[in-house]
């Protein structure tokens, strides 16, 4: 709420705002997308690591404007026991001051010894100023502030009330959807109301010019696109809405005309020669996607023929034969031999590691790939042998101990990859549509995995 509170402060004020975030989430880059009115990027070290993470951040910012990253769990929390992937770990690389947004619930002076900690914890970190969230009273505010200023040595720069008009609703994924909130555009301008109200916004202005030029060479990327012009599809609405910017680029940059598809409106398949299903909420339009018999049918048999399609985490919900959610049953697509189910806790949640066991179209065998899965489904009952691509070495994926299931040309896992860090992914994807396409029927009904049990939609 604070970034977006900024962005659109100082975005109103006629200032142009880069927003960055770190860490692998899709729903945060919504709010600080709509709040710049720009496309928000992941830096995430983890998932694309380092080196690419200053090339990604080099190439989207400019002169011309501000660029805020927005951290992710506690300025310190990564995997790496040194921090190296931390929102602390980002900011030394990217010699970025600190703005630390601490939560003032049930503490006064002794907040100073969290700050205090955040300061001497490696990766150390220039916290250039502090704002107090969730301040109770002007009394709290006076005992943390003078205690933060005094040991720390850190101007506090702002003390935000609890506010219930400035909370945007959770859910069992995170944050709603900025498509998903009637008032998304109302909540962006109070947000910056309130925050440049109780917050010292000339001051935190001049923290952007107190990072350093940087001295960071960008990756040289000499671009192969496939000699033959494709069509890629990409179910984006409001069911299938979780997509890297940077993964819908590559597609472009290796040669695919991106088709975007409302599968909660369209009724078949366009002209495409593959099929890109992110993840997102389809759990909550179940009723409408199994109704959408014509389209369920189309990718079904399009799959069956051939056509290449890339699913991730509510993409392979859809192509299982059922989900069940809260006391309903909803036939989908019927080209995974499993079923779905929900539950109250997380599947799987975290990064993944993945070792691939098998050549397939999609992956080379032995190749490891990092990925990042956040879902509370995952199969209940399964009637048929199945193939995959990876071994998980940690995470859970599909089963526990499997993820990426394989079949013709299709391949769909519970992780989120990212294509700066899987480098080679959109090549192939734009490759294996141009093979198809070129080669005609015959070797569109090339099983390269084996034959199992065709599961047909409940029509």
């Amino acid at each position: 709420m604070i970034s977006v509170g900024i962005i659109s402060h100082f975005v109103n004020q006629g200032t142009s705002i880069q927003s960055f975030k770190k860490g692998p989430d899709f729903i945060d880059p919504m709010w600080l997308a709509l709040a710049s009115g720009k496309t928000c990027f992941n830096l995430d070290p983890y998932l694309m690591g380092i080196d690419a993470c200053c090339d990604s951040f080099m190439r989207n910012s400019d002169n011309n404007s501000l660029s805020l990253i927005e951290g992710n769990h506690g300025l310190h929390d990564g995997m790496d026991i040194d921090g190296s992937d931390s929102s602390a770990g980002l900011a030394e690389v990217l010699k970025t001051p600190v703005l630390l947004v601490v939560n003032s619930r049930q503490t006064n002076r002794g907040i100073a010894a969290l700050v205090m900690g955040m300061q001497a914890m490696p990766p150390r970190v220039t916290i250039a100023g502090v704002i107090l969230n969730q301040v109770r009273s002007p009394r709290q505010k006076e005992k943390q502030k003078s205690a933060i200023e005094k040991f720390c040595n850190v101007p506090v720069l702002g003390a935000i009330p609890i506010d219930k008009e400035l909370v945007i609703p959770e859910r069992h994924l995170g944050l709603t959807t900025v498509d998903e909130t009637d008032d998304a555009a109302q909540f962006m301008q109070r947000a910056g109301e309130r925050v440049a109200h109780y917050c010292d916004m000339e001051t935190i202005h001049s923290l952007f010019y107190e990072a350093p030029a940087l001295q960071i060479k960008t990756i040289d990327k000499s671009e192969v696109k496939s000699d033959t012009k494709v069509r890629i599809g990409v179910f984006r609405d409001a069911a299938f809405c979780f997509y890297y910017p940077e993964n819908l680029s590559e597609l472009r940059d290796k040669g695919a005309d991106l088709v975007f598809i409302d599968s909660l409106q369209t009724t078949s398949l366009p002209d495409i020669d593959g099929l890109y299903l992110g993840g997102g909420f389809p759990e909550s339009f179940l009723e409408v996607l199994s109704a959408n018999k014509g389209l369920l049918k189309d990718v079904h048999d399009r799959v069956e023929a051939g056509m290449p399609l890339y699913a991730e985490c509510g993409g392979l919900i859809y192509l299982c034969r059922s989900a069940s959610y809260g006391d309903k049953k909803y036939a989908l697509a019927g080209l995974l031999p499993f079923d779905i189910g929900f539950q109250h806790h997380p599947a799987g949640h975290g990064y993944l590691d993945l070792k691939s066991c098998s050549d397939s179209p999609w992956f080379r065998k032995d190749v490891r790939v990092k990925a990042h899965e956040f879902h509370y489904s995952k199969p209940v009952l399964q009637s048929a042998a199945c193939t995959y691509q990876f071994d998980v070495i940690r995470g859970n994926g599909i089963t526990g101990k499997n993820d990426g299931f394989l079949y013709r040309n299709l391949f769909a896992s519970y992780g989120h990859i990212h294509a700066i860090g899987n480098p080679g992914w959109a090549k192939t994807f734009v490759d294996l549509a141009s093979d198809i396409k070129t080669t005609g029927g015959e070797k569109k009904t090339k099983n390269v995995h084996g034959e199992f049990e065709k599961f047909q939609t409940n029509n």
